[in-house]
């Protein structure tokens, strides 16, 4: 009788680098197996010292491996089943095992154990047959890929008769085993599907169930128990416990996976694919194959996906993508960047995906018309693409070598410590000791073998779509599959993201048509070409995480993708704009979200230039609505008009083009010719069934920052709304006509609908009336005598102050001047000074109390900001309008100008008043575009505390901040000198800001 039968020759087995790092596991083996053994008279010790093979056996297990070492320590009789019967013999045990003891197991905790302890034996017996070269890398890969199935229908039918036993699911009466028709099937995806799996792979999976066919019987319903049944599966099979584990489960590559349930229905999942199924999941299913479950089941899923996956005729747009996910991977020719230390064999350059992407590219390409091609082993691919004509047999003959090799490496790697690594190890010795372990006696001589087959394999890979430029010059763009990339990441990280792994996820989104502008196949083709000058271009923004999150933001409100997409291709520049967008102005990006058109503005050749004055605006206004129809064409016209306006002034605003004073002028010019603009289409479509009034008609009075032409991008409207009525004309002349009041009051509240109301354009502006007389409590629209009696007799002084700022923009032009006139006349009554500086400063104090600013940043009512300027230059302008009227001006630098020039207000004194509230106004705008308002600056990143000090022109935010405190506290300082010192105390006063 041979003894030990199945131990090699000496020179089978590879050696050990440094025999004496594996005394310690040898030793605590040996100690358990004489006391196992011995008690049971085996003499398999004995044989094995006798064998000229063992002492080498051991010295290779226990020196190179901690995780075999381990597997034999914990079961003493594994290694004596595979020396006397074979290693398939134990693999064949351990499948019978499987099948007769998983579905009588009491609980998960018992099925868990067992499942752990058979996984622990074939590990062993594999990784023998693959040390000791009795199998080759096929071999191998398919006794894994079987194990792992044997193990996945194992846990699956344990699983199955403990939900039986619980009353939870019916199971087919009389089926020879537990998963027959259940209507539960798993469909084994990648390495495993094709029966290529690696040694310590985890296992890609899709869970699928036929509600039709599953008896599922509790309250929860069959979607939800399908669900816990397969969390229940990932649990047994990959839980870590005292016993190990079984297999890590993936089912990352299930339609959606951040949006699907872990188990989807038939129905649901031939849904995804029909529609939104991408080019990468047809690849991907090349390999999918049922493991476990309902069989049949699986098979059909499977067989009707095939359309999905093969397509007879490949239209442009899917030849186009398979060359977008091939140029997303940067392959070069040339082996000056691969090395041996650290480099990662599956995803590395040259390596094992490199051969796989090379085999199943074209397998979509030609399978489609050619059933040959429609194969997932990769050795068997590149065999048949052969046959086929497609490549050349030496092109297939040496990565089917190159492969081999890359696989044996793969495993050697991973049976060391039971890891999913790829990577060689950094350091020379941990190389060298890798090397050994291969069989190599010269470390040298793996070097030179690994290089060469990495390098043959960069070759023949860069030479797949040669004629494709690369899309991805700084580096691995992949966002293809269900995990993230890991080169792909470092990609990201070097491009400036601080957290790739969401970066990755996002953009991963846009690939699995999560929005609807992406759930075209040529809308996801055209962004895929997109996405690496995207990402290049966020990455240079102040914040490219944030930005990145504003751009998805940005893909996920667009209705449609083609054609914005197209738009951005076709325009370089368009896209630099959008990403600096994206990354320094929210508030330009929001709106871009609600209305992607506004995009197509910049491309009209003058949108850089200044914009025009208030006359030309008007008259473009005009022109865009001569083919208006009716009201609705007028308001969704002047809302398109508007925004594109707007938006341009923002982005002049973000390019550093004109000062504030430029933008506060164009923001309120535009304002105003969208008032005069719906005047009259308002009051026509109130004629429709009340006819017209004759008279004085209504006229538009805009205060606050309107009035003094000083909007920013985010101001709303203050109006206040006059008319006068004509004794001659009681009531309107139409079908249902009106009186004065009632007719203004309809006239009023429709031209506010007009402006506020959301169309399909998007909305005008906000308005706000409580500046009218007696606020919100007074009519909508009031009588110039009822307005001009009220502010002789009632109005309070800071009604007087807030109607320096008025100006009238819109009405007759007779009764304009009128009301012109009245406001002249109200504003330079005389005044007493004293009650006048009263009042100042009371409504001074009770606005610090009432609205306290949240910190220097706030820079509208902090101590020494804009309101106090505003009340200063209000205070002066009512104080000397009396005398010196032509001291009246609607914007607060003016009205410093025209005080200084009556020689009420000294002109150094003056010019530093403008100087301080031009830069406040910079400080606010900055603000409002890029963060909000009010908004603590002090608490910025870095990045965008730069960005804002670069917005008003400062070196940095050091000295923006050191300015800025200044400023506060001199106009501060000026305002207590006129105002709060003069003044009778009461209250508090606000408190300077302190140099920080």
């Amino acid at each position: 009788m041979v003894k030990l039968p199945y131990l090699p020759e000496a020179s089978e087995l590879p050696g050990a680098l440094h025999p004496s790092s594996g005394e310690a596991w040898l030793e605590r083996w040996r100690s358990k197996a004489e006391s196992a053994l011995a008690a049971s008279g085996n003499d398999f010790l004995t044989q094995l010292d006798q064998a000229p093979a063992g002492s080498r056996l051991l010295e290779s297990i226990f020196s190179n491996s901690p995780f075999l070492s381990q597997c034999l320590t914990a079961d003493i009789g594994l290694l004596p089943d595979v020396l006397n019967h074979g290693p398939q013999w134990v693999l064949r045990k351990v499948r019978e095992e499987l099948k007769s003891k998983a579905p009588g197991c009491r609980d998960q905790a018992e099925l868990m154990v067992l499942l752990r302890q058979q996984r622990r034996r074939a590990a062993f017996a594999i990784a023998y047959t693959d040390i000791t070269g009795q199998a080759g890398v096929s071999a191998v890969t398919q006794a894994l890929s079987e194990f792992a199935e044997a193990a996945v229908e194992a846990a699956l039918q344990g699983l199955l008769r403990l939900a039986e036993a619980r009353g939870e699911l019916g199971l087919k009466a009389g089926g020879e085993t537990a998963t027959e028709d259940c209507g539960l099937a798993v469909i084994g995806m990648g390495k495993l599907g094709g029966g290529e799996l690696n040694y310590s792979s985890d296992i890609d999976l899709i869970v699928i169930f036929d509600p039709e066919k599953t008896d599922y019987r509790h309250s929860r319903g069959v979607q939800q128990g399908m669900v816990r049944l397969t969390r229940d599966l990932m649990r047994v099979l990959d839980e870590h416990t005292a016993e190990g584990y079984v297999f890590r489960t993936d089912l990352r590559l299930r339609p959606d996976p951040s949006a699907m349930p872990l188990a989807i229905s038939l129905n649901a999942a031939m849904t995804y694919y029909e529609s939104l199924g991408q080019n990468w999941e047809r690849a991907a299913m090349i390999k999918a194959r049922p493991i476990a479950g309902d069989r049949e089941l699986g098979q059909r899923f499977l067989a009707e996906l095939r359309p999905f996956v093969w397509r007879k005729h490949l239209d442009f747009w899917a030849i186009q993508d398979v060359h977008s996910i091939k140029r997303q991977i940067n392959a070069h020719k040339g082996g000056s960047v691969i090395a041996v230390n650290g480099h990662n064999v599956k995803l590395g350059r040259g390596g094992i995906r490199e051969i796989e992407f090379f085999a199943q590219t074209q397998q979509l390409i030609w399978g489609g018309r050619d059933p040959t091609l429609r194969l997932p082993k990769t050795k068997e691919a590149l065999a048949a693409l052969v046959a086929s004509g497609h490549i050349e047999p030496s092109v297939a003959e040496g990565l089917c070598e190159a492969y081999d090799f890359l696989r044996r490496l793969e495993h050697r790697l991973q049976m060391i410590e039971d890891q999913q690594t790829h990577l060689i190890p950094q350091d020379d010795e941990a190389v060298d000791k890798l090397a050994v372990f291969l069989g190599y006696a010269d470390p040298a001589r793996f070097r030179e073998d690994l290089l060469a087959r990495l390098r043959l394999v960069e070759d023949h890979y860069a030479h797949l779509f040669e004629e494709s430029p690369s899309l991805s010059s700084p580096g691995n763009l992949v966002f293809t599959g269900g995990q993230p990339d890991p080169e792909t990441l470092s990609t990201l990280q070097d491009l400036g993201f601080d957290d790739p792994g969401r970066a990755w996820s996002l953009v991963s989104g846009w690939h699995h048509g999560r929005y609807r502008a992406v759930r075209s196949n040529r809308s996801r083709q055209m962004l895929t070409e997109l996405v690496p000058t995207v990402l290049d271009l966020l990455g240079k923004t102040r914040e490219p995480d944030q930005a990145l999150i504003k751009f998805d933001s940005f893909l996920a409100g667009l209705p449609a993708g083609v054609q914005i997409f197209s738009l951005l291709c076709s325009n370089p520049r368009l896209l630099e704009l959008l990403a600096e967008i994206m990354g320094s102005a929210p508030m330009l990006a929001e709106r871009l979200r609600q209305n992607p058109s506004l995009l197509e503005a910049v491309l009209s050749g003058d949108f850089f230039d200044p914009l025009p004055d208030g006359a030309v605006l008007e008259m473009e206004l005009q022109q865009v609505l001569a083919d208006a129809q009716d009201l609705q064409d007028h308001l969704d016209l002047t809302r398109r008009w508007a925004n594109d306006r707007r938006f341009q002034v923002g982005v002049h605003i973000l390019r550093h083009k004109g000062d504030v004073d430029d933008s506060g002028r164009a923001l309120s010019d535009i304002a105003a010719a969208t008032l005069r603009a719906l005047y009259q289409p308002v009051i026509e479509d109130l004629a429709r069934n009340h006819g017209h009034l004759g008279g004085s008609g209504l006229a538009l009075i805009a205060l606050g920052k309107l009035g003094g032409r000083e909007m920013t991008v985010s101001s709303d409207l203050d109006l206040i709304l006059l008319y006068e009525p004509s004794p001659e004309h009681k009531q309107s002349d139409g079908a249902k006509p009106l009186d004065p009041p009632r007719y203004y009051a309809r006239l009023a509240q429709r031209l506010i609908n007009a402006v506020t109301a959301q169309t399909a354009e998007g909305t005008l502006y906000e308005i706000d009336m409580r500046l009218r007389p007696s606020g919100n409590a007074g009519p909508i629209a009031t009588s110039l005598s009822a307005f001009r009696r009220y502010y002789a007799e009632q109005a309070w002084t800071w009604e007087h102050m807030a109607l320096t700022r008025a100006r009238v923009i819109a009405g007759p032009a007779d009764f304009c001047e009128r009301v012109t006139d009245c406001l002249r006349q109200t504003l330079t009554q005389p005044r007493q000074d004293d009650s006048l500086l009263a009042d100042v400063a009371a409504m001074r104090r009770r606005l610090h109390k009432e609205k306290p600013a949240k910190s220097l940043w706030s820079v509208k009512y902090v101590g020494g900001g804009l309101i106090d300027l505003e009340f200063l230059a209000q205070y002066l302008q009512l104080r000397e309008a009396a005398a010196h009227p032509e001291v009246l001006a609607t914007a607060t630098q003016d009205a410093f100008a025209a005080l200084a020039a009556a020689g009420v207000l000294e002109k150094p004194k003056a010019e530093a008043l403008i100087q301080a509230t031009r830069f406040l106004r910079q400080v606010q705008e900055a603000l409002r575009l890029t963060v909000g308002p009010a908004f603590d600056a002090d608490t910025l990143s870095p990045a965008l505390q730069a960005a804002l000090a670069g917005s008003v022109g400062m070196a940095g935010f050091a000295e923006l901040r050191r300015h800025l405190v200044e400023t506060q506290n001199w106009v501060h300082s000026v305002f207590v000198e006129m105002i709060d010192d003069p003044a009778p105390p009461s209250g508090q006063q606000p408190e300077t800001v302190a140099l920080g």
